[in-house]
């Protein structure tokens, strides 16, 4: 969580709400009265009574303010305060103890730990209300790959998700090591691998992860890589099936997003995770 609360009285008018968040460059106030939380208020809501109402100086933060305060204790788990953002459909919670504002958790701040909890709440089940995509905007497929995308029709949002499965293949290992020039003999040379802390030859990790990349083509839409942060987990043996995981976690501005991505070696142990960020463009009219 984050301390301290930028916080701010329900007597207050709505535009000095409105430029507290502008110079503090913040998307909330948690409103309290009497050292208690009545309230937040956040920048989507003055913009929305801003569009309803058109002139707000008269309003107060009371006027304005989320009054149906969804909080959490300093003590739940990360995988609890998921839970109630995406139950709850917001993206800020304040922690409070014995009656007392501590902190505040959002979903940036726990984008770090999504990549753990989603395979654990079972993110990608077939079971999603989400439309299931089957008609992706690749050039081809091929029949021993398989992939689950599910998602909105105009692009990516929030709360999509898509999985990636495919072999990684000693013709993988070899051409991945030509085109990429990365020929360590950990990953070409089976006697030279013996000796390492592998006792076997295994496949480059970039190669891996790179079923990220494939995962991410066939969500729908045209998505762009901006960034990529993975940390390694373990190794995959080459001839094994590895299934990538990604999950759009946030939407940072317009039609960029944030993704928790992962991947899971045959026996569904995570080898691979960590985030992206992304830009999801309309696909281009070919026709």
């Amino acid at each position: 969580m984050r301390t301290p609360v930028k916080t701010i009285s329900p007597d207050a008018p709505v535009i000095e709400a409105a430029q507290r968040l502008r110079d503090e460059d913040i998307g909330s106030l948690v409103v309290e009265d009497d050292g208690g939380c009545v309230g937040i208020i956040t920048e989507s809501d003055i913009v929305a009574v801003t569009a309803a109402e058109g002139d707000t100086r008269a309003l107060s933060v009371s006027d304005v303010m989320a009054e149906m305060l969804v909080t959490v204790t300093p003590d739940v788990d990360i995988e609890t305060a998921v839970d109630r953002l995406r139950t709850n459909n917001i993206k800020k919670l304040p922690v409070v103890e014995d009656g007392s504002l501590v902190g505040i958790v959002t979903t940036t701040d726990l984008s770090d730990y999504i990549p753990h909890l989603s395979r654990a709440r079972g993110a990608f089940d077939a079971q999603s209300q989400r439309k299931r995509f089957t008609r992706p905007d690749t050039l081809y497929e091929n029949e021993d790959w398989a992939f689950e995308s599910y998602g909105t029709a105009d692009g990516i949002d929030v709360g999509d998700h898509v999985r990636f499965s495919k072999t990684i293949s000693e013709a993988d290992v070899e051409a991945f090591a030509e085109a990429s020039g990365d020929t360590n003999r950990l990953h070409l040379d089976a006697e030279f691998a013996d000796g390492t802390r592998f006792g076997r030859r295994i496949a480059h990790g970039t190669l891996v992860s790179g079923i990220i990349s494939a995962a991410l083509a066939r969500l729908p839409g045209l998505t762009i890589y901006l960034s990529q942060e993975l940390s390694y987990q373990g190794p995959v043996d080459i001839g094994e099936e590895v299934t990538a995981r990604c999950e759009v976690v946030e939407r940072i501005k317009d039609n960029r997003f944030r993704l928790a991505t992962a991947v899971d070696d045959s026996e569904g142990n995570c080898v691979i995770e960590g985030d992206a960020v992304v830009i999801s463009d309309p696909i281009p009219d070919t026709a």
